[in-house]
């Protein structure tokens, strides 16, 4: 089993819950881009961007860099390969239980065709 860190983890999870945030990494996916001009096009205050560009960097997913008077935004070097990985352990257990549950559909449908499709299959113990 893959082990992760918690907090690394809730970072990510947390900074990806906002549709704002998820909107600036889809912004920045197209280029870098200064706090401003993430303000103006998300329509929010200057500070409100200072806050979401803030939580994205604490979570590694967004790294800023000032020059002068402005501060450029642009996408993280680290991917989401352990949040991806996480993400998939958990894929492969739901799918496991979605094909135990179309098994067992399958048979009660079988069960239920040799008894003439009255009712409910009888159970014997």
């Amino acid at each position: 089993m893959v082990q992760f860190s918690k907090s690394g983890l809730d970072d990510t999870f947390g900074a990806l819950s906002d549709a704002t945030r998820r909107g600036v990494l889809e912004e920045l996916g197209r280029g870098d881009a200064s706090i401003s001009a993430l303000a103006e096009r998300f329509q929010m205050t200057l500070t409100g961007m200072k806050k979401h560009v803030g939580v994205l960097e604490h979570a590694g997913l967004v790294t800023t860099e000032k020059v002068g008077r402005v501060r450029t935004c642009r996408l993280g070097v680290r991917g989401l390969h352990d949040e991806a990985a996480w993400i998939a352990q958990y894929r492969r257990l739901w799918s496991a239980r979605f094909d135990e549950f179309d098994h067992v559909v399958a048979e009660l449908t079988r069960e239920e065709r040799g008894n003439g499709g009255g009712g409910c299959p009888s159970r014997t113990g």
